[in-house]
């Protein structure tokens, strides 16, 4: 087991009463395929994240990371061990409860933006809100707030294809907080993004975690942005080491 591992499993044996974490990840294990041929993609991963923590994960390409951010946001089911999002074990969870848990609790951000094409990116950011079907005031509100904190004031009404790659990614992670999520996950955000695009990107999800009053966890290759994070995990043979 990794040091990391060792301080997690400890945490949990004597910690005080309070308040858990935002996310508690113990003995984390999943494999893909079997016998020889079997991918071990982790291996017994333990962490915890605080409230209001900017955490990145970093780890070459293959080495897990998209595995762990959806086992951790509830799209991936784990061999072994277990996850708990704000003391909530998700393999507790039925179906429509994980679905509540990712629609109202959990924000995702994919490298590959995922918007809408032919909606406008208002129309993309109040998404969320049509799906919790919020009182139309309520979602301009929201959505006009949400631009105006990812500097996109001025670019409502446009479609994704009239954006530059960095403006498309800050209507993502504007959509992501829409629900005013308790955790932001991450993967690869800046992937798409040139070396300028994705420091200020990364810079907006430090605001964003202070403003929003979110956690967040993002994976990032990239060694400029894990300077950004209040710490970093690296994952490598299917364990986390911490930095």
């Amino acid at each position: 087991m990794s040091e990391s591992s060792t301080r997690s499993a400890t945490a949990v044996a004597g910690e005080p009463a309070g308040p858990p974490p935002m996310v508690r990840v113990e003995n984390l294990r999943r494999s893909y395929g079997t016998g020889d041929a079997a991918v071990h993609a982790l291996r017994g991963v333990s962490f915890d994240i605080a409230r209001g923590e900017l955490v990145a994960l970093k780890g070459r390409s293959g080495s897990g990371k998209t595995t762990l951010l959806n086992l951790v946001g509830g799209l991936d089911t784990a061999d072994g061990g277990r996850v708990l999002i704000d003391g909530t074990d998700l393999a507790g969870l039925g179906e429509d409860a994980l679905l509540e848990l990712r629609r109202d609790r959990i924000g995702f951000v994919f490298q590959s933006f995922g918007l809408l094409p032919i909606l406008s990116a208002a129309e993309n950011v109040g998404v969320p809100l049509r799906l919790r079907r919020a009182a139309p005031g309520e979602r301009d509100e929201r959505v006009a707030l949400l631009l105006a904190l990812v500097g996109l004031a001025d670019h409502a009404d446009q479609r994704p294809g009239e954006l530059s790659g960095g403006q498309q990614q800050r209507v993502a992670i504007a959509r992501a907080l829409a629900n005013r999520p308790a955790l932001l996950i991450a993967d690869e955000p800046t992937g798409q993004l040139d070396a300028e695009t994705g420091l200020a990107v990364m810079e907006l999800f430090r605001a964003v975690v202070r403003s929003e009053g979110c956690t967040a966890l993002v994976a990032t290759h990239d060694t400029q942005l894990l300077g950004l994070a209040d710490r970093v995990l690296e994952l490598s043979d299917g364990e986390i080491t911490e930095h």
